[in-house]
This record gives C-alpha cells, structure tokens and sequence, in this order.
C-alpha cells in the first residue's frame, strides 16, 4: 500500500543503514566466514506475532548492501496487517552475505513493525471519531524519521519532525517572552523568515484562560496540556472551530476514547515511538 509521508527516505535509509552496518559489522564479520563464499541460499522472514509490517525499505538495503544481487520477493507491504506465522517474504542470495545482514535488517523490520503496530492500535481504538492520534519528538536518537514513517505506516499522523519545521510555543517560552500574545508575536516572525521550513505554529496552553489568550493572539493550532475530559469539552465549545485543538499528557489506550470523543482534533503519544517492543520477527534458511 502506498503510505504518504513528507519527508524524503532514500538518503535517510542510506544514513540509518551506514550506521547500523558499520556498527554491527566493523571491519567484518568474523562467524559469517565459516560459511564458504560462493554459497547461494534461500532464506525466509515469517512473523511470530500478528501486528503490521513495516520498515521493508531498511531492511532491503541491508541485504543488497551485502549482496548487491539479491532477489527479495515480499509477500506483503508496509501498512498492512500480518498475522503470526505469516510468511513475510523469501531471500535468494549469497549465504554468507546474508547471515552478515540478518542482524541490522530485522532490527530495522522488527523495530518499526513495532511502531506501526502500535499505532494502528490506538488509531482503532477511536475509529469513528473526528481525532487523529499523532506522535512526538519522543523518538529513538537517529531513528526519527523512520519511527515517524512508521507512525504513518500504521494510521497515524506526525506532529513537527523536529525543532526546524515547526514552532510549538510552551510554558517557558511564554514565560521568557512575557506572555501568550507576546510569544505568538515574536513566533509570526521568526515563521516569516523561516516561510520554506515552518509548517505551522502552536501554542501550549494549561487552563481555559490560557486558550482564550491565545486564540485572541491569532493562534490556529492549540495544544490542551493535561486537560480533563470534561476541560476538553469545554475548550472545544470555547474554540467553536476556531483553531485545531490537539490534546497531550497522560494519554494512554485505556483513556484515549474517552478523550477523542470530546472532539478534540489530535491526540498525541509520546509511547508510540518511545515505549516499543519489537515485533517476533525470525528469519530462517531454507535451502
């Protein structure tokens, strides 16, 4: 399935996969050289655990990086949900090449299977409401964008990739400006001289007196920190449409329903990205 995603991938494929194979391969494998050179083998990827696949990509590039001649034949695409001992796809290769790969490559598919699992969970959990869950800079150092394409692989949308795409003004912000109309003053025009980069401006705010202040201010994106249930309803009355409302802190899949049905436009969490437990993912050679 095609999955839309802003931000280009191939060079940040290149540069996850150069680190992980220079991290895990150095100057060579050394158990992979009991395996004589010219071997060719079939290998397999079966998943141990239903979920939904992601990171095909990465794990690509690992193999040809090894063997540029590599045949990879998937079964089933990023976004798509897999069932436990589902056959993911089938690898004809050089078998040594292979075994030196395994290694990085699933740590890439299990990782981000990982992530897209996760979210398409907690994007079932409020199917029918207007919201959308969204992540957060809480990502993995130097896996961002990845985690964040499998945010998207998994139904969910992405918040700012990070500190140079997007300005979200918070509680130390405002306080070092002087105060909600004065940090969206100065964010209007730090945003002008950044027009190519900056895709929105948001505002933290901690009390319904605060939303007031900055939908005065102009503000068209509002996060609502720690708010109840019944505080969100209340802002989604006072905003009237006004501005995209995006709930935050304390988010959790026991409470999420709750919190989309107040008609808040986003939900994001932080544990999509931060709190991940690879998917079972196994590969195994079979001739």
């Amino acid at each position: 399935m095609s999955i839309e995603f802003a931000y280009p991938l191939a060079a940040e494929i290149t540069r996850n996969v150069d680190a992980a194979l220079t991290e895990d391969v150095g100057p060579g494998d050394l158990t992979a050289s009991l395996v004589p050179g010219a071997r060719q083998v079939r290998a397999t990827v079966i998943s141990r655990e239903a979920g939904v696949l992601c990171g095909t990509a990465w794990f690509d590039e690992c193999v040809r990086r090894l063997d540029p001649n590599a045949h990879i034949t998937w079964q089933a695409g990023d976004g798509e949900r897999i069932a436990a001992d589902q056959l993911l796809c089938t690898i004809d290769g050089n078998g040594r090449a292979l075994l030196t790969a395994e290694r990085s490559a699933l740590n890439f598919l299990q990782l981000l299977s990982a992530v897209a699992s996760k979210v398409r969970i907690y994007a079932d959990a409020i199917s029918g409401t207007r919201a959308q869950v969204v992540d957060t800079r809480k990502t993995l150092p130097g896996l961002r964008i990845a985690q964040k394409y499998a945010v998207r692989a998994g139904g969910g949308g992405n918040h700012r990739l990070a500190l140079w795409d997007a300005i979200l003004i918070k509680e130390n912000h405002i306080h070092a400006a002087g105060g909600i109309a004065q940090a969206y003053a100065a964010a209007e025009q730090v945003a002008g001289q950044a027009a190519d980069r900056c895709k929105f401006i948001q505002v933290e705010v901690e009390n319904l007196d605060e939303l007031n202040q900055a939908l005065a201010a102009g503000a068209r994106m509002i996060l609502l920190d720690n708010f109840t249930p019944d505080l969100m309803r209340e802002a989604v009355a006072v905003n009237a449409g006004r501005a995209i409302l995006e709930a935050s802190g304390n988010v959790s899949l026991e409470t999420i329903r709750a919190i989309a049905e107040t008609g808040v436009d986003r939900i994001s969490v932080g544990a999509l990205t931060k709190d991940v437990k690879a998917l079972d993912l196994s590969m195994r050679f079979v001739a």
